[in-house]
């Protein structure tokens, strides 16, 4: 039975009852509640759209088997991986050898695929170590000639590691690439670059070599109209839960780290977009991707961070590193944990993706 204000006070003397505590939440009221909960679903959905919803359904269930040229491209993977990680080992600022023979045998590896001498950019850090620049002129008579197409990776490991993942597996990654375009001019000019100076103490500093490449770029006016940064592409488990992720974005994507991520921050969203379509079309690997804002956590980990620094889109094409990979930055990070059926699936899904920038 409802009582009134007075009776309750009746029943429960010394306790005061405040006026209008008993009032109906009026129409006009739940009407503006309702209008609110209405943006801030707009707005999430929004978010939602801008951010992770990716063009294309993401390849779902066991590997095919591996075709005569996935085997072969996997041994070569392997083999490139094999010799950095295991024969050189560790190069950084502090090992500055193992950066100068890992760069003699990347532009042997490049000769060897029908390039000539690099362009060299030099960053000092301890010693001078350059970046190596590998150009593949366009097509004759392209309309789109003056325009460039950046495939990259860095060689430099995290101090004390071999860096099979990181990035080892990258650098592979653009030497395979470089292999499968070399000859074939496309529409666009297609720079393929070799790194130097990504891990700290150079990471986003002034002599982080992809900055200086980019910067030299830009003082240049060269109209770069994709970036793909190749990052930690070796790791992959099927395992349920394996898989982490930043804050806020983890119940949008899968459990499992079996997938490659296209990333890129919001001004790249368009690029980003792009690369994982044509991916999910062409490739049968799972793959994702997302636009997030720079400052998320892992966005900006790598060398497309410098090109976006320098006004151009960049994409990084990665597994996740430390949010899949326990080797992450530590010696353990070896080639024997890396699936390299998985890598010549990648890379081929990205032959397709840089014929697509190169030539639309």
């Amino acid at each position: 039975m409802a009582r009134t204000a007075a009776q309750v006070n009746e029943l429960s003397p010394g306790v005061p009852v405040a006026r209008g505590a008993f009032k109906v939440v009026s129409k006009g009221a739940l009407k503006r509640l309702a209008g609110l909960f209405a943006v801030i679903a707009l707005v999430l959905y929004g978010c939602y759209w801008l951010m992770v919803s990716m063009p294309g359904e993401s390849f779902a269930g066991p590997r095919p088997a591996a075709t005569p040229a996935q085997l072969a491209s996997a041994e070569r993977i392997c083999a490139d991986v094999e010799f950095l990680a295991s024969k050189v080992g560790k190069r950084s600022t502090l090992d500055p050898r193992g950066m100068a023979e890992a760069a003699k045998w990347i532009m042997a590896q490049m000769r060897g695929a029908g390039f000539g001498e690099p362009g060299q950019t030099f960053v000092e850090r301890n010693a001078k170590t350059p970046n190596l620049e590998y150009v593949l002129a366009p097509a004759a008579g392209s309309a789109l000639a003056k325009e460039v197409v950046v495939i990259g990776a860095h060689y430099d490991t995290f101090a004390g590691t071999p860096g099979a993942d990181d990035n080892t597996s990258g650098v592979a990654g653009v030497l395979e690439l470089a292999r499968r375009f070399a000859g074939k001019g496309q529409a666009r000019q297609v720079r393929f670059l070799f790194f130097v100076n990504e891990e700290p103490p150079c990471f986003q500093t002034s002599d982080m070599g992809s900055w200086v490449y980019a910067k030299a770029c830009r003082a240049k006016g060269d109209d770069i109209v994709a970036m793909l940064s190749l990052e930690t592409i070796g790791f992959y488990t099927d395992e349920v839960g394996y898989q982490k992720y930043p804050p806020l974005v983890g119940g949008f994507y899968p459990q499992e780290g079996n997938f490659i991520g296209f990333v890129g921050n919001i001004g790249s969203r368009t690029l980003t977009r792009r690369c994982v379509r044509v991916f999910r079309g062409e490739a049968q690997f799972p793959c994702e991707g997302a636009a997030l804002p720079g400052y998320f956590p892992g966005v900006g980990w790598s060398d497309h961070w410098a090109f976006w620094q320098e006004g151009y889109d960049g994409v990084m094409v990665t597994d996740t590193a430390p949010f899949r990979n326990p080797h992450y930055h530590l010696a353990s990070d070896k080639p024997s944990t890396l699936d390299y059926d998985a890598m010549s699936r990648v890379v081929e899904g990205l032959e397709r993706v840089v014929a697509d920038l190169a030539n639309r």
